[in-house]
């Protein structure tokens, strides 16, 4: 390789492009990708970072050839990554030439009808979060609660109280590690909890480290088209338990999705209809996102393709395209070979199909320099056809793959067998569109297949300095055409749309829509287009404004079965975050019932009694007091930290408010639900004793002495997941992918 030049005690060759980022890239890679010491101090570059993991995965072609250029073949895959026209999954960036050595990010993990076999999947999950993994679940061979158990005499407690259990064991992992645990859990439709299963997430505050979803069959399906009952089973025996009307499953899912999200809907038939290897096993789970079908004790590594670089003069640069496809091919086959399996069951299942998954981030950004519109026909037609080339390019290499290794050990078993057996197919799948949260941050591009999330936003970093994101191809035509100004874009960040905006040719504001200026169809034909060339399949969020209705919903679930998807997942804007309050009876309710009165300021009697509540938080112990007169709740003083000190002075804030609020009449559940699940940076503690910020644990002792006082608990009042704000850095959380991401410091909900 000739002469090497040494950046911080790391080789990297001479002439090697040295990549340069965005600040919130750079943010991302400090905190959660680059090397640290023991003190926490990064030590080393994004250059070091690519090259680190380009050297370790160039090294298994000495696997099948002791002769290769492995240099060579590293400074490929480097120059790859520098020129962010590929990034692999985190766990790769992060573990690749580490002591860890993990790289993959999805896994499936079978769970029996046994005790023994629960709760060893539950510690198999604790050693793949530990490593940086995602895992899903089918709890459908749980049989249901108050069902016979035979060895005990005793009733079975049912797949959901066990959900927890997994629940717990991931909040507690997450706690030490770089990347979040995230699980799927996923029920069968005919299961005989399905109905307890769907409205699960109605109490926002369980199950915050799982995605839910139902795993739909196409009978199910018919049956609701022709409104009628299908079969319960009980999976201990496969006996009818009862009937059921369809139409009033697939209302109560829809109903419960349009009211929190959750849950999304999987066509586990149409998943199975794309299983290469269907004498070893069927898809009964996914991942957390819910595009990468996989079987029991199977993993898959993932990468995805910036096409916002496959662009030359205005159309598609299908040349680049291809060479990059065959290269990330490659990369992610040698990936297989070099990981570091958590588990022996993992390695040798993972092995006998080497599946990966290589899908597409920037296709928005794409779709922007070639002039498109989103929502246009122009757009279905190019992704349909750019997906198409890339899905024939990634099996071109595979097979050439498996001229030079040998095809997957399962093929034989394989449909590719039976189509055509001299053709040798080194990966049982090779192309998957997965959520791109924090890689496409470090590509500068956008997330995945989805629209733009904002056209420009805030970005805020720790000290409260504000900070205007420009999307980089409408900053460089609002320059070329003379529309450019700081004004202006102050003014698109207010709502990150530019829709309405004069300021802006309406030619300009066509092409540059976002994801709210689209319809739910839109959002639809897009993944439907992409998933006619994608071997497993699309994460994609179907976002709705919140004025829309259960029948919206509705209908956009019916039209992704039409539309052949394998999956959906929807989000209707706010839907966390407004849920409805439950006013009490006092003056304050008087008033907005319309009453002329205004709420009337009490005095202070000279006496009250109350109680005082130790808080932890992560600003050190809060001593949250709360005193009543005749029984209703009248002021909040509150002491955390040094008085004089910043945290100090805004809880005394927060309790002069809440005060005046009390003693003017207003009830206190109103001020739980504002200041409940606020985030700070410094949160403390985990599952149900979380405190995410002082505001959090002001309202918590609020919450726990209306539960004292009245003898029972409010669920209303335990919403602490609120969606709205970003836990790390207080930005705006945008769904999409399936999942929560943070576009400002790139944190992940399933990440």
């Amino acid at each position: 390789m000739g002469r090497k030049m040494d950046l911080g005690g790391m080789n990297i060759p001479a002439g090697a492009t040295i990549p340069k980022f965005a600040d919130n890239a750079i943010a991302v890679l400090e905190r959660r990708y680059l090397v640290k010491d023991e003190d926490g101090n990064v030590v080393e570059t994004p250059a070091q970072m690519f090259w680190r993991v380009a050297r370790i995965i160039a090294e298994a072609d000495r696997l099948f050839d002791q002769d290769a250029d492995t240099d060579a073949l590293a400074l490929s895959f480097y120059e790859m990554m520098a020129a962010r026209e590929f990034m692999p999954n985190s766990p790769t960036l992060m573990n690749a030439g580490r002591e860890l050595g993990q790289l993959s990010a999805c896994f499936v993990l079978p769970i029996e009808d046994t005790m023994e076999s629960i709760f060893e999947a539950v510690k198999q999950t604790a050693l793949i979060h530990k490593s940086g993994g995602g895992t899903g679940f089918s709890f459908s061979r749980i049989r249901p609660h108050n069902d016979l158990v035979h060895s005990t005499r005793g009733v079975s407690s049912g797949p959901l109280s066990f959900m927890s259990v997994f629940d717990c064991a991931t909040e507690t992992i997450k706690q030490g590690g770089t990347r979040r645990g995230a699980n799927m859990a996923m029920l069968q439709v005919n299961h005989p909890d399905i109905m307890d299963f769907i409205k699960i997430k109605s109490d926002l505050s369980v199950l915050n480290n799982f995605n839910i979803s139902v795993a739909v069959t196409d009978d199910f399906m018919k049956a609701v088209e022709n409104d009628e009952e299908y079969d319960l089973l009980n999976p201990r025996n496969n006996e009818t338990v009862k009937k059921q009307s369809a139409v009033k499953v697939f209302r109560q899912i829809v109903k419960q999705a349009w009211y929190s999200g959750e849950p999304g809907i999987v066509f586990i038939d149409r998943m199975n209809e794309g299983n290469p290897t269907p004498e070893v096993g069927l898809f009964e789970s996914t991942n957390p996102c819910g595009e990468q079908p996989l079987l029991p004790h199977e993993s898959c590594n993932l990468g995805s393709i910036n096409l916002s670089l496959m662009v030359k003069d205005g159309v598609v640069d299908y040349r680049k395209l291809g060479e990059t496809v065959a290269k990330a091919v490659h990369f992610l086959d040698n990936v297989v070979d070099v990981n570091r399996y958590p588990l022996p069951e993992i390695e040798e299942k993972t092995k006998q199909n080497r599946k990966i998954g290589l899908g597409v981030m920037g296709f928005a950004d794409m779709l922007l320099k070639l002039g498109i519109p989103y929502s246009s026909p122009e757009a279905l037609e190019v992704a349909e056809k750019v997906m198409k080339f890339f899905d024939a390019s990634a099996l071109k290499t595979s097979v050439q793959l498996g001229e030079q290794r040998g095809a997957f050990p399962n093929f034989n078993k394989s449909i590719y067998a039976k189509k055509n057996p001299a053709v040798p197919v080194r990966n049982a799948t090779r192309t998957t569109i997965a959520p791109t949260g924090t890689i496409s941050i470090i590509a500068g591009c956008s997330s995945g297949v989805e629209p733009l999330f904002a056209v420009s936003y805030v970005r805020r970093v720790m000290d409260n300095d504000e900070f205007f994101e420009v999307n980089p191809v409408f900053e460089e035509v609002a320059l070329a055409n003379g529309f450019y100004s700081g004004e202006l874009i102050k003014k698109i960040s207010h709502s990150g749309s530019v829709q309405g905006l004069e300021d802006i040719p309406a030619k300009f504001r066509r092409i540059f829509e976002t994801a709210h200026d689209i319809t739910p169809r839109n959002h639809l034909d897009i993944q439907a287009a992409f998933q006619k060339h994608t071997n497993n399949a699309v994460s994609k969020t179907i976002n709705f404004s919140h004025s829309a209705t259960v029948d919206d919903v509705k209908e956009a679930f019916q039209l992704a079965y039409k539309l052949r998807c394998k999956g959906v997942t929807i989000y209707r804007d706010g839907c966390r975050e407004n849920q409805v309050l439950s006013v009490g009876k006092t003056d304050y309710k008087k008033a907005v019932a319309g009453e002329p009165r205004g709420p009337i300021k009490k005095d202070r009697p000279r006496r009250l009694t109350g109680s005082t509540y130790q808080m932890t938080t992560g600003c050190g112990p809060m001593y949250v007091t709360i005193n009543e007169d005749n029984k209703q709740v009248f002021e909040l003083f509150n002491t955390v930290g040094k008085a004089g000190g910043c945290a100090a002075s805004q809880c005394e804030a927060i309790g002069r408010l809440v005060s005046l609020a009390w003693r003017s009449g207003m009830p206190p559940e109103p001020i739980v639900k504002q200041l409940i699940g606020i985030s700070c940076h410094k949160p403390a503690g985990f599952g149900n004793n979380k405190v995410v910020s002082c505001a959090d644990a002001i309202a918590q002792a609020i919450r726990q002495h209306l539960e004292k006082t009245n003898g029972c608990k409010d669920e209303s009042l335990s919403e602490k997941n609120m969606f709205g704000a970003c836990p790390e850095c207080g930005g705006v959380v945008e769904h999409e992918g399936g999942c929560c991401v943070c576009h400002s410091c790139g944190y992940s909900e399933c990440a």
